[in-house]
């Protein structure tokens, strides 16, 4: 290789292929006499400064050898990033499961596969790579480590390559076992390795790979420290995760392919709420987790963005060709996120980003239990901004099992009827346009395809055109989805609107049999809800209020529990034209559904105020995970409480002065003036509205949690806020975006899931002691 292992940057390039019988063949050994041109550069190094460290090592050397002991390996793994290589290491349960992979490979002419990371990847042995299971990623290289170095700019150590480590650790074997130190290894490539001692080795990289743009020579030879083994090195070696798994959580995001302010795509977005859950676990179930009650919860994610953008659809080719060059960046960024908004409101592409969720979800659920057969727990879902919107879709569109789409056989095709063209033209009474029709070779599925102008073009008159095509939608469409028909899921009711006559009397009912509300040619618009009022979903596959009519796929399970981070979903209901969701309404196959949000989130809308619109309620607050208000939240609610105290104490006093002046004999009082009645009026009425204030807050507190808020959530409250952070109360503006972003890394969030998850399993939740 021509790249140095002194060399900034990857450990791609950290090291060149080292022939070991080269090394010992013409290795140069040097005895430290003299100060050597690499004695005088030592003092650069911060700690291994012979200078600071030469005493020491020499009362180390007058002591007797320890004998030789074989290094133990540890296994890495790489990640690139923006142009920068990080090398980070397995969890010591795979390290040591690809270490025995490793010593059996030699005897297996086959591949040795390795599943790691709690299978979510699986590590080729022979060909050192890690490759991704769940989702689309390049695979990485894997590496079995026993030696690093770090240079003084560096941050963490750096494995070496296997061979060049090999060298290293034969010519260490050879001064442990001889006691012979200050041995200078030169290398073919050039580079240099002076084993002092065993606990100072140095690598001096040759003047031809120098750094050009050095301020001084010393720089020029300044060497980088070499330790041998993992545990001589500062790098924090990851926890293994445990193999139960109790709870399967699939997680979709919004629009763009970014989901943080660092721009990190939704896989590293779920990696880090996986890690917080994962310590939230062992912090707050511990007991649990000693006891074999708990194992982990697996949080995968559901991409679609890539799905829609890419070339099956060919959209970001249409966008470019009609964008404006100016402000490009501005253009390309709108083009890739915002734009997401859009093609979810039109009916060709609602229907890829469903069908994609959908079926990445249900191929997902599939893989999964085919990696974990002995997985019996439940699954839930969690959806960000617009992800949310689209699993709330889907899940109002959903079927239980025992209610398969009415006139459609759960495991047979649909099709329009067992009437024959000519019998459904009798029965229409135009029978005498059976010939023009069976001239063109028309059946009644493909007359269903027909549009106005093309039965216009074979010569049918108006009124036969409209009973034609009236009579095959209606029939083509599934009973629950036609044209002009409403279909209330059980429970929910149409909600009856008062119309007016002329004479100004109210009358109660619902006319959706009057033609107005109908729309001819328009699939996408199913129903006009201008004068009433429907609940959200169907239960046996009709097109909610509002939603785009497309064909919305069924889930191959039923999810426990919905989670919303940060929702639009109550915006949109709205601008559908839903003024209320129905009480009793619930999904079809989702019993619980959670409205999370950040205060200062611009994108996320309440649910509650559109099912409980007589009570003004308050959010449920968050708790912090460590069990307590945030600081600055404590500090507000003092300082409310204390003017509330200060006020009732102040009108009190008043009261109590204006009671003990009215006590004085009558004689004594002055004859009673307007203004003061009035006065007294005033305090009287401060004080029942200070009175009717402290008991309605009283009571608010008291009653607030039994108030049941619908059945979305089985009766529980729906909507969660969290709290701030203190800096955050600052300028609320300043953190606004950030505020939308702040999920993924939540641990209030987090916990809030877990503490779903393990209650419905019956696992008891503990507050750690701070």
């Amino acid at each position: 290789m021509s790249n140095s292992p002194c060399e900034e940057g990857g450990l791609s390039q950290a090291a060149p292929n080292v022939n070991t019988q080269d090394l010992f063949e013409n290795p140069t050994q040097t005895t430290a006499t003299e100060k050597t041109p690499e004695d005088q550069v030592l003092p650069v190094v911060d700690e291994a400064s012979p200078s600071s460290t030469s005493s020491f090592e020499m009362l180390d050397m007058e002591s007797v050898p320890a004998p030789y002991q074989e290094v133990q390996p540890h296994w890495f793994f790489c990640r690139r990033a923006d142009d920068n290589t990080s090398w980070l290491p397995f969890s010591r349960e795979d390290s040591d499961k690809l270490q025995n992979a490793c010593n059996t490979v030699g005897e297996k002419k086959e591949e040795v596969v390795v599943a790691v990371d709690g299978e979510r990847y699986d590590v080729y042995v022979k060909e050192r790579r890690r490759h991704a299971v769940y989702w689309e990623q390049s695979p990485t290289e894997v590496r079995r480590c026993t030696w690093f170095y770090k240079g003084d700019k560096d941050t963490r150590f750096m494995p070496y390559p296997e061979d060049f480590s090999k060298s290293l650790e034969e010519a260490y074997m050879i001064a442990v076992t001889l006691d012979e130190w200050n041995r200078k290894l030169e290398f073919p490539t050039g580079e240099t390795v002076i084993l002092h001692n065993p606990k100072l080795m140095m690598q001096y990289q040759p003047i031809g790979l120098q750094d050009e743009w050095v301020s001084s020579p010393s720089e020029q030879t300044r060497p980088r420290t070499v330790k041998r083994g993992v545990d001589n090195i500062s790098v924090e070696i990851p926890d293994g995760e445990p193999e139960k798994v109790d709870h399967l959580v699939f997680m979709v995001h919004g629009i763009g392919p970014a989901c943080d302010l660092r721009f990190r795509s939704i896989i590293q977005c779920v990696n880090d709420f996986r890690s917080a859950s994962l310590s939230l676990l062992a912090s707050h179930y511990k007991r649990a987790q000693q006891d074999g009650k708990v194992g982990r919860v697996e949080f995968l994610p559901v991409n679609w963005h890539s799905s829609l953008h890419g070339d099956a659809t060919g959209v970001d080719e249409d966008i470019q060709r009609i964008t404006l060059p100016s402000i490009s960046k501005l253009r390309h960024f709108t083009n890739d996120t915002l734009l997401d908004l859009f093609f979810y409101n039109s009916p060709t592409y609602c229907q890829t980003i469903v069908d994609t969720v959908a079926s990445e979800i249900n191929r997902l659920h599939t893989l999964f239990n085919q990696r974990h057969p002995e997985f019996k727990g439940a699954v839930s879902v969690v959806g960000h901004s617009l992800g949310s919107l689209i699993l709330f879709d889907l899940l109002t569109n959903q079927r239980t099992d025992s209610e398969p789409r009415k006139g459609v056989p759960s495991d047979e095709p649909f099709h329009l009827s067992c009437d024959t063209l000519e019998q459904t033209l009798n029965r229409l009474g135009l029978q005498q346009y059976l010939e023009t029709l069976q001239a063109e070779n028309l059946d009644l599925e493909s007359l269903a395809l027909c549009q106005d102008s093309d039965l216009k073009d074979l010569g049918i008159p108006l009124g036969p055109r409209k009973k034609i095509l009236n009579y095959v939608k209606r029939k083509w469409l599934p009973e629950d989805c036609k044209t002009g028909a409403v279909c209330l899921a059980p429970g929910l009711q149409v909600l009856p609107q008062a119309n007016s006559d002329e004479d100004g009397n109210q009358s109660s009912g619902l006319t959706m049999q009057q033609p107005q509300f109908h729309r001819a040619q328009s699939i996408t618009s199913a129903v006009d809800y201008e004068y009433f009022d429907v609940g959200i979903g169907q239960t046996n596959g009709g097109i909610a209020k509002g939603q785009v009519s497309i064909e919305y796929p069924q889930l191959a399970f039923h999810p426990q529990t919905f989670f919303a981070f940060g929702s639009p979903i109550g915006m949109f209901l709205t601008v559908r034209g839903l003024k209320r969701v129905d009480p009793n309404y619930t999904f079809p196959t989702c019993k619980s559904f959670y409205n999370i949000y950040h205060p200062y989130d611009p994108v996320a809308y309440r649910i509650e105020p559109m099912i409980v619109s007589d009570v003004d309620l308050e959010p449920m607050l968050i708790p912090h995970h460590k069990g307590r208000k945030r600081m600055h939240l404590e500090l507000k609610d003092s300082l409310t409480r204390m003017s509330m105290d200060l006020k009732n104490n102040v009108l009190g006093s008043l009261r109590t002065a204006w009671q003990s002046f009215a006590r004085l004999p009558v004689a004594a009082l002055p004859p009673v003036e307007e203004g003061e009645s009035t006065i007294e009026r005033n305090l009287q009425e401060a004080q029942v509205v200070c009175e009717e204030a402290e008991s309605s807050s009283s009571a608010e507190e008291t009653e607030q949690p039994e108030i049941k808020v619908g059945m979305l959530n089985a009766g529980r409250r729906i909507d969660y806020v969290l709290q701030e952070k203190p800096i955050e109360s600052f300028n609320e503006y300043l953190f606004a975006i950030q505020s939308h972003l702040c999920y993924w890394e939540s641990e209030d969030t987090a916990l809030l899931l877990l503490k779903e998850i393990y209650d419905k399993l019956g696992v008891a939740f503990e507050q750690p002691q701070q």
